[in-house]
């Protein structure tokens, strides 16, 4: 089941949207394309969604919001761990540029047109299609495209405009993207432990003196901002393993 959540502090607004996503994900012909079903759940406010127990794939929230605003939220989302999508919803469209900051999908501009929504349902449709094709990675590279499996991926690096991929066939794939585009292909095994590194943590074999050590000998440098975090993810993988 594709688990979607709404957050939006105005009840109307609340409303609006759910109705909306259910609608579109409703629609006739569409589970041939997306073959799990979608649940969606509204939130009134930032603080019950963080509450909430249950492992969202997606997350619509809106910005400007009594209590807890939605960057805040989202902002925390991401510090827990979650690594699905995130859609703002604002009346500011400007509000694009800080939505950055937590790595949003999309955002929707108040008020929220037919159009409008639908061109950013059909984009996350299709995201979701492509994490349900057997966990790989469309790369494209000029005219040239390659299927990779998510597990022959041990890291990925970006320098400059480039992406790396590094595979565990020793084999290093580059091509143009932003590793914040990539980072929403991939699934909960990855984490970016750096602002230029994502790691697969199927292949952590050891951490210590900040540095993330994977099989193959490879030694990935986790930023200081994010060793605590890093330290409670390790813990977390580890213990999804044992179940």
């Amino acid at each position: 089941m594709v688990r979607i959540a709404v957050c939006d502090d105005e009840q109307y607004m609340l409303n609006k949207i759910s109705a909306m996503v259910s609608a579109f994900f409703g629609k006739s012909g569409l589970q041939e394309r997306l073959p799990r079903s979608v649940e969606v759940t509204p939130f009134s406010c930032g603080e019950t969604l963080l509450q909430s127990d249950r492992a969202f794939d997606v997350v619509i929230l809106d910005i400007q919001m009594a209590g807890m605003d939605g960057m805040e939220t989202a902002r925390q989302l991401r510090s827990r761990g979650f690594r699905g999508y995130l859609i703002f919803v604002t009346v500011f469209g400007e509000m694009v540029f800080r939505s950055f900051e937590v790595q949003a999908y999309d955002y929707l501009v108040k008020p929220v047109g037919k159009e409008q929504f639908e061109r950013t349902m059909e984009r996350l449709l299709a995201s979701l299609m492509q994490r349900e094709a057997g966990k790989k990675l469309l790369v494209q590279r000029g005219y040239d495209s390659s299927i990779i499996a998510f597990d022959e991926i041990v890291y990925c690096e970006i320098i400059g405009r480039k992406i790396y991929l590094h595979l565990v066939s020793s084999e290093v794939i580059g091509y143009y993207d932003k590793i914040e585009n990539l980072e929403t292909k991939l699934d909960s095994r990855f984490y970016r432990c750096h602002r230029s590194y994502l790691i697969n943590m199927e292949y952590l074999r050891g951490y210590s003196n900040g540095a993330a050590k994977l099989e193959g000998g490879a030694e990935i440098p986790v930023s200081r901002l994010r060793s605590k975090d890093f330290s409670e993810v390790i813990l977390r993988y580890m213990e999804r393993g044992k179940g």
